[in-house]
């Protein structure tokens, strides 16, 4: 934890990292809070019903779970999909997990099948978690995943006969035995695998010990004001199976006994999200940039709505001038801007009350971590030079591996420092400044976003020989997707196939993935060794 000081020095002096031998997630975040009524969360569910969980519910509700899941035959670091949205079940099932000693992978509910299929398959997965709208995108998969044991439906069980395994959450715990004894877990055992953005060839698997989340605390107390402080309540809209819900967010705050509210829009609205934290008295928010920028075209919100918020982080995407100013104005509070990435997360941000915040830089190193400038060889730069954003190992929230990918995660490496894939530099302050990213991921709305997913989902389209996709400049998103096809001899480009090739997309990928601009090219610019030019289409943007 943090200790306040009167510089960034003086605080990142301070810290000094106690990670033990032993450590669990689920133990953690739950059952050290749990021999009272401490609130824990706060679900607004969407037909606007109200639900309180106190950390004593959730321990019993996650030992009931684990008892399930043990009589269904899971065994230790076997994997569980969890294809839920914020909601009660979605925090029961980590915990679970994490007490049994399995392995987690969060699964992002707007995923179509072909996303799913690839993430299940690569996991090994042998439990997936999910609700009605999950379970019949699962029943068109179901049968290549020869690994998958048993679904869980949170929801009234769907007829579906593609799915013969197929059982009821809820009733499964009214029969399970409230007593369990977790596992005793090393702090460097694996706990969850969150797959990356696909960026260079399909997503890949990061697999993180149970000691991530002890290296998320100072990346998450930095930039939302020495967090926790009384009365602090937490929310964010980004869904819990990204790493921003899910260890920016739900998990630190537990680790606190911090309570969280729980609320996931079917499709964002400005108004509402102003309101919501209005009504439960939100003090800390994660906002995605996008979401800024949708709230900020709303008029006069400190007039109509009685906000408490003490700290706001945003990340993913830079955030400008005018946008904090606009920040300051709507919400009282200087929005604290962080950087990280799926593999190593939350090791650059900026804490107001510490350090002026600098229009543009997305921050100093946060107490905790080594991150530098370095060359393709690992070796730091000097300020002003251009280079890798690196980060020093060991680092305690750094992951362990790519899942079945031991070439992928040796060349994540370079000497002693973690290269992100981002291009950056430090200014005299020692401030990070963002350049560019080297693996050509796209940032639109929040989410980072592959292109070499997207392109291998278009190329099955029927209409289409090849395809490549680049991030093109949009005024909300910061980028919007953009897909350059070839199509087959003898199909001719129109409006309409563009629509089909957007919901082909759509459906199969997830609704944020999909090309919202679709050229028709006769050609790609590639290399003599076949790989597509990504640079070459960007400049035609220009």
């Amino acid at each position: 934890m943090l200790v306040p000081g009167e510089s960034y020095d003086e605080v990142r002096e301070n810290l000094n990292w106690s990670i033990p031998e032993h450590f669990n997630i689920g133990v953690d975040v739950c059952d050290k809070w749990a021999d009272s009524e401490r609130l824990a969360l706060i679900y607004k569910a969407s037909d606007g019903n109200v639900a309180h969980y106190s950390f004593a519910d959730l321990k019993q509700l996650s030992n009931k779970l684990a008892n399930a899941l043990k009589t269904l035959g899971l065994a230790r670091e076997e994997r569980v999909g969890i294809l839920l949205p914020q909601a009660p079940e979605t925090a029961i099932t980590h915990i679970a997990a994490y007490k049994m000693g399995a392995i987690s992978i969060p699964l992002f509910s707007l995923f179509g099948e072909e996303a799913l299929e690839y993430r299940l398959s690569d996991s090994g997965a042998r439990v997936v978690v999910t609700d009605a709208a999950g379970a019949a995108k699962l029943a068109i998969i179901r049968d290549r995943l020869p690994e998958l044991r048993h679904i869980l439906c949170i929801e009234d069980l769907p007829d579906l006969s593609a799915l013969p395994d197929l059982l009821n959450f809820h009733r499964l715990l009214e029969t399970a035995s409230a007593d369990f004894t977790p596992v005793e877990t090393l702090a460097e055992d694996p706990a969850l695998i969150i797959y990356t953005s696909g960026t260079t060839g399909p997503p890949k698997g990061a697999l993180h010990a149970h000691r991530v989340l002890l290296g998320h605390l100072p990346g998450v107390e930095f930039p939302h004001e020495f967090f926790p402080q009384p009365d602090d309540l937490f929310w964010t809209p980004a869904d819990w199976a990204w790493i921003g819900g899910l260890l920016d967010v739900l998990l630190p705050a537990w680790h606190h006994g911090v309570p969280v509210l729980a609320h996931r829009f079917a499709k964002f609205e400005p108004e509402a999200a102003f309101a919501l934290m209005a009504d439960f008295k939100v003090r800390n928010a994660f906002m995605p940039p996008t979401a800024l920028k949708m709230m900020r075209r709303v008029e006069k919100p400190q007039e109509r709505w009685d906000l408490n918020l003490r700290s706001i982080g945003s990340g993913g995407e830079s955030l400008g001038e005018e946008l904090l100013d606009w920040g300051q104005e709507a919400f009282g509070v200087t929005i604290n801007e962080f950087y990280g990435q799926t593999e190593c997360n939350l090791v650059v941000g900026n804490c107001a009350s510490l350090m002026p915040v600098k229009p543009g830089a997305m921050g100093r190193a946060v107490p905790g971590h080594d991150v530098a400038i370095v060359d393709d060889d690992g070796n730091p730069l000097p300020s002003g030079e251009e280079g890798n954003i690196g980060i020093r190992q060991p680092d305690p929230v750094m992951f362990l591996r790519y899942w079945n990918n031991p070439t992928a995660t040796e060349a994540k490496f370079a000497g002693d420092w973690l290269l992100t894939g981002d291009r950056g530099r430090l200014d005299d302050d020692r401030y990070f400044h963002f350049v560019g990213r080297d693996d050509d991921v796209i940032t639109s709305g929040g989410y980072r976003i592959g292109p070499g997913e997207i392109e291998d989902c278009l190329i099955k389209h029927p209409a289409i020989s090849m395809a490549a996709v680049i991030g093109v400049p949009d005024p909300l998103r910061t980028e919007r997707v953009k897909a350059f096809v070839v199509l087959k001899p003898d199909v001719q480009g129109s409006e309409d196939l563009a629509k089909e090739i957007q919901a082909f997309v759509k459906t199969r990928l997830a609704a944020h993935e999909y090309p919202r601009d679709v050229a028709f090219v006769d050609d790609l610019p590639m290399t003599t060794t076949g790989k597509i030019i990504r640079k070459a289409l960007r400049a035609l943007e220009t």
